[in-house]
Formats: C-alpha cells, sequence, structure tokens
C-alpha cells in the first residue's frame, strides 16, 4: 500500500474531482460515513461528541455526527470556528446536518463536563496543518488528552504534521485513527505514529490509478509484499544455486559480531559462507564454526585488519562469492578504512556495508557514486548523522551539524535523499526501518519490537540482507525482505520469550519461523 505526504493526498483528491468528476461533498460523505460507522462499531451505545474545526477535516466530522445521530446514537458536534469562516463543503455539511436535527454548537472552546462521559471524534484540523497549534485549540488537545475518554481520530490527529509525523505545537492523543484512501507517513513515523492508535485506511472512491500512482514513491511492506519477495527453492537444485556470502568481519574482541553475520546468512538461506577473519584469530573462529568456512587475512598483529589483506579478499570474492557483506566488529583503524574503500571501488559483486564498515567511510561517501557494484548501507541514526556530517569547505574544517534527532524528524526523506544523491541503497535502521533506492522510492517496514534495541541486532540483519542479495534478489528487494524477515523473527522470538530477555541470537534461531510464516501466508 502506498504511503502519501500531504501534498500527494491533495493532489490525489483534486484529480478525483477535476479528472473523474467526483465531487468533493461525496467523498466527504463516504469519508464521514466511514467514520461513523467505525465509531458504532467501537462504541455501540455510546454517547459521541465530535470536536469540528471549519476546514473540510470538520465537513467530515459533520457527516460523521449526522450518521452518527440518524442510527439513533447520540451526538453532539461543536464547531471550533466561526460561522463565517467555514469551508463551502463544510459550511454545506453543517447546513444539511443542521436539518437534520443535529445538536450543533459555534464555540471557542469545550471543558471537563463537554468531554464526560463521550467518546470524542477528533475533526478539527486533519492533515493540511503546516504551523504549530498554539492558544485556545492548544489547550482543548491538552483538556482532551487529559481526560480518561476514548477518541477518535479523522483522517489524522490533530497537531500531527502528515508528512513526517511531528507534533506540531500540541496535538490530539488518538486512541483510533480513521484515514481515507491512503495512510499519511505521519501515521507511521514518531512521535506521530505513537498519537495514532489503530489505524483503519477506509475506501471512499478515489481511482485506483490515482492511489496506485508510481509517482508516490513511500510504500508500506505489509507481509504479502514480503511474501512475493523470498527466493523460491527448486526441487533439484544446489547450494551453488543459493549463494556464497563472504563476511568481512570481526577483531579482538568482536568475534562475535563476525559469527552473528555469518550464521544470520546461512539461517537466511545462504547456499554457502566464508568468514574473511584477522589470521591472528582464526584458531578461534575455527573453535566457533560449524557450516561456515574460514579465510585467514593478513592482520596488523592487534587482531585487527591489515591493508595487504585488500588483495585476497577482491581475488576470493572474484572466483567464489555472489556478495560481500563488511563492517560488523572490525573496528576504525587506517588499514580498514582503506579495505572499506578499496572493496567499494573495486568488487565486482553487491556490497552491504554496515557498523565499522560506515565509520570507515564517513568522510569519503563519494566513493560511493564510483562504486562497480551495487552497494547497501544499514546505518542507524548515529551512523546515518556522520554519514550526513561531511567536510565543510571552511578553512577551520568544520562538519555541518547534522545530528540524530535531524535524521529522525524526518526519516524517509533523509534516507531518499542520501540514496538518490550517493547512488546506495539506503537501510535506515529505526522504528520505523525505512529502505531507500537510488531511484527515489520509499520502503516503510512494518515488523520488529522494541526488544531488538540489542547489541548484535544488526549484525544479524546485515546478514540476512547479504543472504538474499546473494541468492540473486536486487538490492531493494533483498533490503526490503531483509528488514521484514529480521523483524518479523524479532517479533516471533518475543512472542515466546518477550522484549526485556530478547538477544540477537534469539533472533537467528526464529527465522525458521518466520520464513515459513511468509511462505504460507
Amino acid at each position: 500500500m502506498k504511503v502519501v505526504t500531504a501534498a500527494e493526498m491533495r493532489e490525489i483528491d483534486r484529480a478525483t474531482i477535476r479528472t473523474y468528476g467526483i465531487p468533493g461533498l461525496v467523498l466527504m460523505e463516504s469519508a464521514g460515513m466511514a467514520v461513523a460507522a467505525k465509531a458504532m462499531e467501537l462504541f455501540p451505545e455510546k454517547r459521541f461528541l465530535i470536536l469540528c474545526g471549519g476546514g473540510n477535516n470538520g465537513g467530515d466530522g459533520l457527516v460523521a455526527a449526522r450518521g452518527i445521530h440518524n442510527s439513533g446514537s447520540r451526538a453532539k458536534a461543536i464547531i471550533l470556528s466561526k460561522q463565517d469562516s467555514l469551508s463551502p463543503d463544510c459550511k454545506a455539511q453543517y447546513q444539511l446536518a443542521q436539518k437534520t436535527g443535529v445538536d450543533i454548537e459555534f464555540r471557542k472552546t469545550v471543558s471537563k463536563s463537554d468531554l464526560h462521559g463521550s467518546v470524542i471524534i477528533d475533526a478539527v484540523l486533519g492533515t493540511g496543518l503546516s504551523k504549530p497549534v498554539g492558544g485556545d485549540l492548544a489547550k482543548i488537545f491538552r483538556l482532551i488528552n487529559e481526560a480518561d475518554v476514548p477518541v477518535i481520530a479523522v483522517d489524522i490527529a490533530s497537531g500531527i504534521s502528515s508528512d513526517n509525523g511531528e507534533v506540531l505545537g500540541e496535538a490530539v492523543m488518538a486512541d483510533h485513527t480513521v484515514t481515507f484512501g491512503l495512510p499519511k507517513r505521519g501515521h507511521f513515523l514518531y512521535p506521530g505514529a505513537g498519537y495514532t492508535g489503530s489505524l483503519q485506511v477506509a475506501d471512499i472512491g478515489f481511482p485506483e490509478k490515482l492511489t496506485g500512482s508510481e509517482k508516490i514513491k513511500a510504500e508500506l511492506v505489509s507481509r504479502d509484499i514480503a511474501a512475493t519477495l523470498v527466493p523460491p527453492r527448486r526441487r533439484n537444485s544446489f547450494k551453488g544455486d543459493y549463494g556464497h556470502v563472504l563476511v568481512i568481519a570481526g577483531s579482538r574482541g568482536k568475534t562475535g559480531a563476525a559469527l552473528m553475520t555469518a550464521e544470520a546468512s546461512l539461517r537466511a538461506g545462504s547456499g554457502l559462507v566464508t568468514l574473511g577473519v584477522p589470521e591472528t584469530l582464526l584458531d578461534i573462529y575455527q573453535s566457533r564454526v560449524m557450516e561456515e568456512m574460514t579465510l585467514p587475512l593478513a592482520d596488523r598483529g592487534d587482531g585487527t585488519l591489515a591493508a595487504k589483506a585488500i588483495d585476497a579478499i577482491l581475488n576470493f570474492a572474484s572466483q567464489n562469492a555472489d556478495v560481500i557483506a563488511i563492517g560488523p566488529g572490525i573496528g576504525v583503524t587506517p588499514d580498514t578504512e582503506e579495505i572499506v574503500k578499496k572493496i567499494v571501488l573495486s568488487s565486482a559483486v553487491p556490497v552491504v556495508i554496515d557498523a565499522d564498515g560506515l565509520n570507515a567511510v564517513k568522510d569519503s561517501t563519494g566513493i560511493f557514486s564510483k562504486a562497480k557494484s551495487p552497494v547497501i548501507i544499514t546505518p542507524h541514526p548515529g551512523e546515518m548523522a556522520r554519514l550526513l556530517r561531511q567536510k565543510s569547505v571552511e578553512k577551520t574544517d568544520k562538519k555541518t551539524g547534522i545530528s540524530i534527532q535531524d535524521i529522525e524528524k524526518d526519516r524517509i526523506e533523509t534516507a531518499i535523499s542520501f540514496a538518490k544523491k550517493t547512488g546506495v541503497y539506503v537501510v535506515l535502521k529505526g522504528v520505523p526501518t525505512i529502505v531507500a533506492t537510488p531511484g527515489g522510492s520509499a520502503y516503510i517496514n512494518t515488523t520488529g519490537n522494541p526488544g531488538m534495541a540489542t547489541g548484535g541486532s544488526g549484525d544479524v540483519l546485515t546478514g540476512i540482507i547479504a543472504s538474499l542479495a546473494g541468492q540473486g534478489l536486487d538490492s531493494a528487494a533483498a533490503a526490503v525482505l531483509g528488514v521484514h524477515l529480521h523483524g518479523l523473527a524479532g517479533d516471533t522470538a518475543a512472542a515466546v520469550l518477550g522484549e526485556h530477555s530478547l538477544i540477537a541470537s534469539d533472533i537467528i534461531s526464529a527465522l525458521p519461523e518466520a520464513f515459513l510464516s511468509l511462505c504460507q501466508s
């Protein structure tokens, strides 16, 4: 399902009315009645207070009030606007609701007694908000949030940016949201996601040609979409058909990162996995691996890779590997920086970069555009901020002021912008994880839980994505399916173990069940 910005939704609305000839009042009628139906389904025999603004969101609310009233339930509408300030469609709905007998008042404020014992339907602002909420509206929103009453938001909770989920001044905390046509980005991006509650997307008659348009670049990754990406397994196949992953990872004190990346690759379906590790640590790895193979590489004598390992890595990859995963636990030294950069520039197979591999290129992201093969990067917000914090042209060599908070203000646009600029596939980890492509598309993941915020979880994700790329999926599909599977395995593990005790190896152990659930869906 596509996910839209406010501007994209306005264009769908405009084209529906002008190109397809469906009147705006007809769309408003369908929207309001969808809200009324959901409200009465959730809260039968309750009293409803519908708070309306003066725009079209308020018009939706007045339709809902009329639908609830006509069903025999109690509904009262308070319009938080002057009567002469109503939009044309809102005014038409006000007049119709009034004739139908709906109890309607025009007010600037509401009181605790208004809210007491009612289900609140928030139809105040909707998706068009572009400036912070203040004054009387802010007080009303705080009063609603402090009251112990259920709240249903119309389209999006008032005060939430539909584009990036930002709380603009003050916002209504909804228990349920009924949105129309397509979900909005602000329903999934925090903090707005936390104000949405359960989300229902109501079909109100927008043409599929508009809601499915390729011009809409963001898409929600559902279970059904993920299931279509799972690579098939032929009966007459052998291990060479399912890819050979070369994992370049680990250093003294961080051997576990390499082992988890490799094991995750195997559990995600790889036919072969080779661990390229510092030669002074080879005995440690040899005592731990079972199905994986090892490739001893030159190191500096301290358990970190030496630059002279580059030729061995590239030679092995060109002759044996289908993908390289590099970065987990390798450390950041001048040698590892040289290794990562050379692999990006020279590898004949796709490269997945995580962790210390990203830190190695944080000041030289321009090399991504010179890569011979596709590159997938998997930064968390801190690593993304470092990748964006490029050297300035000033003599003081200051860095541009990019922070984690800047990243989190708009995860989707951050990922899209970097992918388009550099030509890499970006997996911006977090809640939700975003996959962005060089072509400007973005995919919003729907799986995962807080228990996955644990050391090694990212190493597991790197292994899964590399495995899928090695099995022949293109970079976008490998990243999208990899992220979904990673979160689904985490959810599967958390259902048994709980979130507090979840560790990264539990995610690996749950991968088989995650695959089964997708293959059987």
